[in-house]
């Protein structure tokens, strides 16, 4: 079987081999990422934002899992087994890189008097948060599908499984709202062009 490339912060991967974050916030991972970042500025919330990127990342690839119980602030995650699929390639400063990237980009985009973005970036911005949100949309809804399959094949697991497929389905309720109001958005915007 062909092993997947999975592209991991250096610091991060550093964090989770010394066995302190089997279990983790995205404070505490944020915090113990802040104090490798040698003498750099940085925004907690850039940092913050990062890190629950990686996060969600890693939770994609089924390398951490979210605790059972959900929390909106503070959520639990557990650190798994790497995936055997999985070949891992470090990269180094990968927050600084990633600022970068970003103020570069900023400073690439024309200045005008008005701050808001150009037609072409909404588009674009709107089309790449639609993708986004499609994917999420069809793995929830996919979750959702797979769940009520189980519990029909499988009543008696009824009282432990349904409050997990109750979730599934809200979310992909939730999702198809961002995904409609992302849509009608999108074809506003294309429409006054």
């Amino acid at each position: 079987m062909k092993s997947d490339s999975f592209i991991v912060d250096r610091r991060l991967y550093d964090l989770f081999q010394q066995g302190d974050y089997r279990q983790f916030t995205t404070r505490d991972l944020r915090d113990a990422y802040a104090k490798h970042l040698e003498a750099m500025t940085f925004g907690s919330s850039d940092l913050r934002r990062y890190v629950y990127e990686q996060i969600r990342r890693m939770l994609r690839i089924g390398w951490v899992i979210q605790d059972e119980k959900r929390r909106k602030r503070g959520q639990i995650y557990h650190l798994q087994p790497l995936p055997a699929n999985l070949q891992v390639e470090l990269i180094d400063n990968g927050y600084e890189n990633s600022v970068k990237s970003v103020s570069k980009q900023l400073q690439e985009r024309p200045q005008s008097s008005d701050p808001e973005l150009s037609g072409s970036d909404v588009t674009e911005h709107l089309e790449s948060i639609l993708k986004e949100i499609r994917l999420d949309f069809l793995s929830s809804m996919g979750e959702a599908e797979r769940y009520k399959q189980l519990l029909d094949e499988m009543p008696h697991l009824k009282d432990q499984m349904e409050g997990e497929y109750l979730e599934a389905r809200d979310r992909s309720s939730r999702l198809l709202g961002h995904l409609r109001a992302v849509e009608k958005t999108l074809k506003t915007v294309l429409s006054t062009r």
